[in-house]
Parts: C-alpha cells; structure tokens; sequence
C-alpha cells in the first residue's frame, strides 16, 4: 500500500507555521510515526522508546539537545518527561517556529509534561485510525460500512493484509505490557483486560461505573482510575449529556464508546461482519458508536475541538448526539444502522427540535444507506457525508 495522505496533514504544517513545537497524540499504531516522518522529511528522527536513545537522554539531556538541538521528531516523547524543560530553554532562546515535534501514545503524560514545561510553545494535535475516507483512498476500499465497522481503521490492517484477530490480539498484548503495565504501572493486567473486555460490553449505553466494577471484581476507585487510562490512552472515551434542559430533568451519566469499534469487536468476541447481522442490537450500538468516533476523526482532523453531546430526560426521550458550536446548537442528530430510509426515525429530533427552535435543515439523520438526501424533516446522511457537520465550523 503506498503512503495515505492523511487529512490532518495541512492542520500539521500550519501548526509548524505558528509554534516551536508541535506534538501529535493519539493511541498505538495510527500512523503518527509514518505521518510526521513523511511530513517533515527533513527532520532528524529519534525514538526514545530506543534504549540507547532514552538513556542518553535521561543521563544528560543537555549533551543529548546539543547533539539533537533543532528539527527533530521526538517519537513517544513521553518516556522522557524531564526532557521537556530543557527544551523550554532552546525554544525562549531561539523564540522561531518549527524546531520540534513530539509524538507520543500517552496523552495525560503527555499533555501533563507540556502544560508543566512547555504551555503556550506547543501546537497540539490528535491522530486517530485511518477515517472512513481514508481507509476508501487505502487501495483497500471497504466491501461495506460493516466491513469497515468490523475492521475498523488501523493502518497496519490495510498496510499489510494481516488478519483483525491477529493484529487485535497483538495489539492488545502490546498495549497491555507496554503501557499498561510498563509505563503507567498498573500490575493486575488479567483484571485489567477483563475490565476491558466488559466495557466494549457497555457501548452506547448509560455508564454505570460502579456496576460495572462490581462484574470486573475491583474496586469503584481502581475502575475510575482504570476507565481514565483508557481515556488516556486513545481506547475509549465518555460522551457527556447536554448541559442545557429547556425546562427537563436531563440524565447526567455519560456514555460509554469506543475509539475504534475494529477493536471493541475483537474485544466483544466478533469473528467477521457477518457477525453484526446476526445480533442486530449489538450492530446499532456499534453504528452509533461509529458514527461518534468518525465525527471525533474530522474535527480532530481539522485541528478542532470536539462539542460533541447527547440528550436524553427523565422520560426517556433520547438523541443520539447534539453538535454544539459557538455555545448553541447546530445539529441534532439520530443515527440508526438501517440501510432503509424510515421518516418515523425523525420523530424525536422532530419534537425537541421544534421546543429548541432548532430549524428542520439542522436536524439531522444518519443511517447505513448509501446515498445522502434532504427531505421535509431534515437532512438524511451517510458515513461519508458525516464531515460537512464539522466542516464551516
């Protein structure tokens, strides 16, 4: 497969533009290291997740900056955290732009090392999995949405053709001993990889937190601390309820989903796509979780920020996601798997669209069919249209 040209690429090199650093997180194996060293090929590159590397750079970093002291990519820069201050020293020296880019798989100890040493000189991006654009331009165009949803977007899996359950189940074991337990020092790894396994259990649903440390058999603490690893780690993540009730008691639990549903289908014991036919309901809770993660990839993609909520009160009356933008709202959306147009599916937006003064073109439904339409209630979307909700913003 020749190189994919990712969508966050432009986002990278105006970032290059305005600030001495530039560091780009996102989890295991989405390309950071491919993109950043196709980018920037004029960059000195430097893995400090190489021994020899990262002793130097522990032992003294000042002779290691003086050997790499401008133009280099720091790859997994979170291995050496107190090598951020030194490098505070060489950018106020210099004050130009484009010296250094950090990539790294960890992204509180990332973020954490920057905002201790280098806030305000750093441009921060976010690289997920290929987007479903992406993989189309992969020269593995995906046979349909649920081939994609079942493999998801890792670009190894497209690179080489090796099997899902092959990479998924290197993937995890890498991720379990690498970071789970090397870097961020977590010991029960069996507990922590039924946990897991549980949470791909719970997506698209409310997230009980406590419940579900009571099926892992740990504690309320240690799965708070656990789910924020996986937070942390480009895994999974939490969609928060809207915060404004226009007269309704809202639920304020969030919602669970994955990054990359490839994965939470490995992790639900999926052998194919032909899997998802056979449980319907797990299949819609799937969609709808890739449908979230797809619109995550197109802001992250842009260099935005996500404001990205859900709805749902105290009767029950749910919407899928509701785009903010400016402080109000832009989009209410409904998602469902179908590959059959039903309007019946616009009843609920239709109703809180209509108490939140949210006009019908704003309104929003985003199905498994393969063309996008309007129509009288809103608009009718496919994956690949998902981008114009972000696009303007």
């Amino acid at each position: 497969m020749a190189f994919v040209s990712r969508v966050i690429g432009p986002v990278l090199s105006q970032y290059m533009q305005w600030f001495p650093v530039v560091s780009l997180t996102g989890p295991r194996q989405s390309g950071k290291t491919t993109l950043t060293r196709q980018l920037f090929s004029d960059f000195e590159y430097v893995s400090l997740e190489n021994p020899d590397a990262r002793q130097l750079a522990l032992d003294d970093p000042r002779a290691f900056l003086a050997r790499y002291r401008s133009h280099v990519i720091f790859d997994e820069a979170q291995r050496v955290p107190s090598l951020f201050s030194y490098l505070q020293e060489i950018v106020d020296e210099t004050n130009e732009p484009g010296q250094f880019v950090l990539t790294g798989s960890q992204n509180f100890l990332l973020l954490k090392t920057i905002s201790q040493s280098l806030a305000g000189r750093v441009g921060i991006a976010h690289l997920l999995p290929f987007s479903y654009a992406e993989a189309s331009r992969s020269g593995q165009v995906p046979v349909s949405v649920d081939d994609y949803m079942f493999k998801g977007g890792y670009p190894r899996l497209y690179a080489s053709g090796v099997p899902s359950s092959d990479f998924f189940q290197a993937y995890i074991q890498t991720y379990l001993e690498r970071d789970i337990r090397d870097e961020l020092g977590v010991r029960k790894i069996a507990d922590f990889e039924r946990y897991l396994s549980l949470c791909a259990t719970r997506i698209g649903e409310l997230f009980a937190g406590s419940t579900l440390a009571v099926e892992a058999r740990i504690s309320p603490a240690t799965a708070s601390d656990w789910l924020s690893l996986l937070e942390a780690s480009f895994v999974a993540f939490r969609l928060r309820p809207y915060y404004r009730n226009f007269g309704k008691r809202l639920v304020k639990t969030p919602k669970l989903y994955f990054y990359d549903t490839g994965l939470a289908c490995h992790l639900l014991g999926l052998t194919s796509s032909e899997d998802l036919l056979l449980n319907q309901p797990l299949r819609g809770h799937l969609f709808e979780n890739l449908v979230v993660s797809e619109l995550l990839k197109h802001y992250y993609n842009q260099g935005k920020r996500p404001q990205l909520y859900y709805w749902r009160d105290s009767n029950r009356k749910e919407v899928d996601l509701v785009i903010e933008h400016g402080g109000q709202i832009r989009y209410l959306v409904e998602v469902k798997a179908s590959a059959t147009y039903n309007p019946h599916a616009f009843a609920t937006i239709n109703s809180l669209g209509d108490l939140m003064g949210i006009p019908p073109e704003q309104r929003v439904l985003v199905y498994g069919g393969p063309e996008s339409f309007p129509t009288r209630h809103g608009q009718v979307l496919t994956l690949s249209d998902l981008g114009q909700l972000v696009e303007g913003e």
